[in-house]
C-alpha cells in the first residue's frame, strides 16, 4: 500500500496518523498498525547548538506540554553543568509541572474524550463533538474550559507566558515568583477543587456504561513503570523508576533514571516514525510496557495527599492487581489533577517558595547528562552529551507517546477484532479505534490543526496488499 509522508521544517508527532488494518481470507482482521507519519527531527537538529538553549529549544516540541519538555531538559543540563539545583527552583518547577498537568489532562478529558464518554460511542458523528457536548451537557464542557484554564494561568503567573515559557533553565529558573502571584494562584485553588471533585462523582457513577470498551482498550497484560518518590508515593518531577510486571509484582525499583538505557531501548519500524522502546530484559517487542496516568498509579503506593490517595485506593479496588485497561487513563487524568492541585497548595505554603535563590550557574562541569519526568502523557526522557565548548554533539529524547508504541499498536489491535465484522468498517467500530488511540492521549490526537478536516485514516487491506475499504475521521 502507497503511503504519503509529510516532513516539515519543525514537525511534532501530533496532527495526523494512519491505521492500516489487515484482513485475512475470511475477512476478520490479522494485523493493525498505527503509524506516526510525521517525521520528528529534534535529535538531529539540536546539534551543534549549545546545550544551555535546549529547555528553550526542545519546547517548540510541543504546544500543549512544552513545560514537560522544558523541565526534563533543564535536569540534562543540571547535570552537565554538575550543579545542585537550589530547593526554591526544585519547588518552582514542581509547582509549574503542576500547572501543565492540570492543563493537560483538562484538555485530553473534557474536549478530546468527554464527547464519547458524555454522549456515547455510538451517538451521531454530527454531534459527537466539543460543541455536542455544550449542547447537551454545557456545565461539564464548561467545567473543562475553565479547568483548562486555571491550570494555563499557574504556568502563566510562574513563568510569564502560557505557551512556550522561558522560565526554565539549565540550574533552576530564571525569575523568583512573586507574593502577589503566589496570593493569585491560591485564590485559584477552590474552583479547581469544585470542578474536579464534580467531574469525579460523575465519571465514576457512569463507569458501567463503558464496560464494553473496558474490556477492549488494550486491556492485556504488561508491564508498567514510572517515577516514584523515597515513601514510594507518585512523582512527577523527580523520584526513581519502578518496574511491576501485570500481577503487580515489583521488578525494579529504586532505579536512578540517569541509568534509564541499561532497562530501556529502542527500536525502529519502517511504516512509523514513532520509535517503539523496550524492556531489553524481555527483548522485542516482548518487552511492552504502559506509562503515563494509569501505569503511574499502578506502580506507587500512593499519591501522598489525602483526597488523591482516597481516589487512588478506588482507583486500585478496580481489579486485584494492577489496573490492565488502559480505558482507565481517563479516570487516573482526573485523580492525577486532584493530586495536583493538592500538591500546588502544599507548595505554595511553603515560606521557601518565594526565595530570590532559584538558580546555580555555572559552565559544562560534564560532558553528558540525563533528564526524566513524568509528561502528563508518560515517562520523559532528553539525553544529551556535550563537547569540551559545550555544544551538543548527541542526543537522544524517549518521548512520552513512544513509552507507548507498542500498547498502542496491540491495542488497536484488540479493539479492531472486537468491532470490526465481516470485512467492514462501521463508522461505530471506527470511533472505537480513534478511542483507544485517545486514551492514550497521545500528541497525535491531541492537536487537531482544523475543524472539518481528517485527522485519522483507517484502511482495510486484503493479503494481497489490495485496498478494500478507507474510512476518514
Amino acid at each position: 500500500m502507497t503511503q504519503t509522508i509529510q516532513i516539515k521544517p519543525i514537525t511534532r508527532i501530533e496532527g495526523h496518523g494512519k491505521i492500516t488494518l489487515v484482513l485475512d481470507d475470511s475477512g476478520a482482521v490479522s494485523d493493525a498498525k498505527f503509524h506516526v507519519t510525521q517525521f520528528r527531527g529534534f535529535e538531529k537538529f539540536c546539534e551543534g547548538r549549545p546545550f544551555y538553549e535546549m529547555p528553550s529549544l526542545v519546547e517548540r516540541i510541543c504546544g500543549i506540554c512544552p513545560v514537560s519538555h522544558s523541565i526534563a531538559s533543564a535536569k540534562a543540563c543540571d547535570s552537565i553543568l554538575g550543579v545542585s539545583v537550589p530547593a526554591p527552583a526544585r519547588k518552582l518547577r514542581r509547582l509549574l509541572n503542576c500547572g501543565t498537568f492540570i492543563q493537560s489532562h483538562a484538555l485530553s478529558f473534557f474536549h478530546l474524550s468527554a464527547p464519547d464518554l458524555a454522549l456515547g460511542f455510538d451517538a451521531d458523528p454530527s454531534e459527537r463533538n466539543i460543541f455536542g457536548l455544550f449542547k447537551t451537557y454545557p456545565s461539564l464542557a464548561m467545567d473543562g474550559i475553565n479547568l483548562r484554564k486555571i491550570g494555563q494561568q499557574i504556568v502563566e503567573s510562574c513563568a510569564g507566558k502560557r505557551i512556550h515559557p522561558a522560565w526554565v533553565v539549565p540550574g533552576g529558573v530564571n525569575k523568583p515568583l512573586l507574593e502577589e502571584n503566589r496570593d493569585f494562584l491560591l485564590s485559584l485553588l477552590p474552583e479547581g477543587h469544585a470542578i474536579i471533585h464534580r467531574t469525579l462523582d460523575w465519571f465514576k457513577g457512569s463507569l458501567e456504561n463503558y464496560r464494553e470498551e473496558i474490556r477492549t482498550f488494550a486491556n492485556f497484560p504488561t508491564l508498567f513503570t514510572g517515577l516514584v518518590n523515597s515513601e514510594g508515593n507518585l512523582e512527577h518531577v523527580e523520584g526513581k523508576l519502578r518496574f511491576i510486571d501485570s500481577k503487580g509484582a515489583t521488578i525494579h525499583d529504586g532505579l536512578d533514571p540517569q541509568r534509564y538505557d541499561e532497562y530501556l531501548a529502542e527500536n525502529t519500524e519502517e511504516w512509523s516514525y514513532l520509535k517503539s522502546p523496550y524492556f531489553k530484559a524481555l527483548g522485542y517487542p516482548e518487552g511492552i510496557y504502559k506509562s503515563g496516568p494509569a501505569a503511574r498509579l499502578n506502580v506507587c503506593d500512593g499519591c501522598g495527599t489525602p483526597q488523591a490517595d482516597q481516589e487512588w485506593a478506588e482507583f486500585k479496588g478496580l481489579e486485584r492487581g494492577p489496573v490492565l485497561s488502559s480505558f482507565y487513563n481517563h479516570y487516573a487524568r482526573l485523580i492525577e489533577v486532584l493530586y495536583s492541585l493538592e500538591l500546588m497548595e502544599h507548595l505554595l505554603k511553603d515560606p521557601e517558595l518565594l526565595s530570590p535563590h532559584v538558580r546555580s550557574i555555572a559552565r559544562n562541569n560534564e560532558f553528558e547528562g540525563v533528564g526524566v519526568v513524568e509528561a502528563p502523557r508518560g515517562l520523559l526522557i532528553h539525553h544529551y552529551k556535550v563537547d569540551e565548548e559545550g555544544l551538543i554533539t548527541w542526543a537522544n529524547m524517549i518521548v512520552a507517546t513512544g513509552n507507548n508504541n507498542l500498547a498502542m499498536n496491540r491495542g488497536v489491535l484488540q479493539v479492531a477484532r472486537r468491532f470490526i465484522k465481516s470485512g467492514k468498517v462501521t463508522e461505530d467500530a471506527m470511533n472505537r479505534i480513534e478511542a483507544l488511540i485517545r486514551a492514550f492521549d497521545p500528541c497525535l490526537s491531541c492537536s487537531t490543526h482544523a475543524i472539518g478536516g481528517p485527522n485519522l485514516r483507517v484502511d482495510l487491506v486484503s493479503p494481497d496488499g489490495t485496498l478494500l475499504h478507507s474510512v476518514l475521521s
